[in-house]
């Protein structure tokens, strides 16, 4: 599995490496205990914390990108702006600005909570599960991009109409349709109504 900021493990003050643990939930979002990512998403999966961003631009487009080739989940498939997990103890907003800037080097502006989903998603090219309790972020993307290649592979802003015939063209995230829908309402109070969100 290639090494990228999201997957790599930390050296600990004694220069052994730690692995990236996620927050394990209960149905409400109570956290239970913690895992290792990769565990976390072997099948059948386990309940975890998560977080999704949806940025936009003035006109209103909304921030897609494909992830990077060597990522070890979904890689080469488009979707929303950012994605990922907060650490054990970090806050998922604050954990959503950080890998916003990280994965693409920007930090977003007016960042809002949208509301949460839980969802249960298997990817059958890998064999790994999303079983999320998903945090959803709106706001807006006001600063040129500066993707980190080994995160994210391509950027696109596209409009509702843009993205419909992008969806049906594919390969999507497994997990964007079911964000999208849940993040629709505010995602409307951001852009307005004639975005057709």
């Amino acid at each position: 599995m290639p090494t990228t900021p999201a997957t790599a493990t930390h050296s600990s003050s004694n220069g052994t490496a730690e692995a990236i643990m996620l927050e394990l939930v209960d149905e409400n979002g109570t956290t239970i205990g913690t895992a290792e990512k990769l565990a976390a998403h072997q099948a059948p999966g386990q309940l975890h914390r998560a977080f999704s961003v949806f940025l936009f631009d003035e006109q209103g487009r909304l921030l897609l990108q494909r992830r990077a080739l060597g990522k070890y989940h979904s890689p080469g498939v488009w979707s929303n702006t950012c994605c990922g997990h907060p650490y054990p103890g970090e806050s998922p907003f604050a954990a959503a600005a950080r890998r916003t800037y990280e994965e693409l080097g920007i930090s977003p502006s007016l960042l809002a909570e949208a509301g949460t989903v839980r969802y249960n998603h298997p990817d059958p090219a890998s064999g790994l599960v999303e079983q999320e309790f998903n945090h959803l972020f709106v706001g807006m993307a006001q600063a040129a991009l500066k993707p980190d290649p080994e995160e994210v592979g391509e950027t696109a802003f596209v409009t509702a109409a843009e993205l419909e015939k992008r969806h049906a063209d594919g390969p999507f995230s497994a997990w964007f349709m079911t964000v999208l829908d849940a993040a629709r309402p505010a995602i409307r109070e951001l852009t307005g109504p004639s975005t057709g969100w």
